[in-house]
């Protein structure tokens, strides 16, 4: 998810490594907080790769430290665009991972390959789901006395809904696009 990010980031804009850490932060930080120890890790991972590269440029006016500029190559770009129009199922499956797609999902040019993402997710949110289990069988809100337990399932199901009337009305402007229309 990490390395998904920092070379969606850098596909946009060139950035330094404070802004990128920023940029991460405010896309996944509400969930799995950017530390320093995975970040830098996974910048040098991506550069040895020959995803990114980095150039040293001089601090501004009165600073003597240096700052590194990441920028995305090529063969970056082939990556993210690959991992973009097929996503693992880790990154259909779990909301947090799908939210990294779909802030980049824009940047792969065929619009029926967006739409074959969306679909692979749409048609995961088809299948019934729940946070609990009882003799083998998925608790709903209703079916469950604790109040807590009930208003988890009761979000969840809400924003499953809210999320399929999104990507139905999202699937058929992308088949419009498609067909011309």
């Amino acid at each position: 998810m990490l390395d998904l990010a920092i070379m969606g980031f850098l596909a946009e804009a060139p950035l330094h490594g404070y802004e990128l850490r920023r940029c991460v932060a405010q896309l996944t930080g509400h969930v799995r907080p950017v530390s320093d120890g995975s970040l830098y890790p996974a910048i040098n991972r991506l550069e040895r790769h020959g995803f990114l590269t980095r150039h040293v440029e001089q601090g501004s006016q009165g600073s003597v430290r240096r700052r590194h500029t990441l920028s995305l190559t090529s063969q970056g770009k082939d990556q993210l665009l690959g991992q973009l129009r097929n996503p693992g199922e880790k990154f259909i499956t779990d909301r947090n991972r799908f939210n990294v797609v779909l802030a980049f999902l824009g940047l792969v040019p065929d619009v029926r390959e967006q739409a074959a993402v969306l679909q692979r997710r749409r048609e995961f949110l088809d299948q019934p789901a729940s946070y609990f289990t009882r003799g083998g069988k998925l608790v709903r809100a209703v079916d469950t006395p604790d109040r807590y337990r009930k208003g988890m399932l009761q979000v969840s199901r809400e924003s499953r809904r809210a999320e399929i009337a999104w990507l139905d009305s999202t699937l058929a402007e992308l088949s419009a696009e498609a067909s011309g229309g």
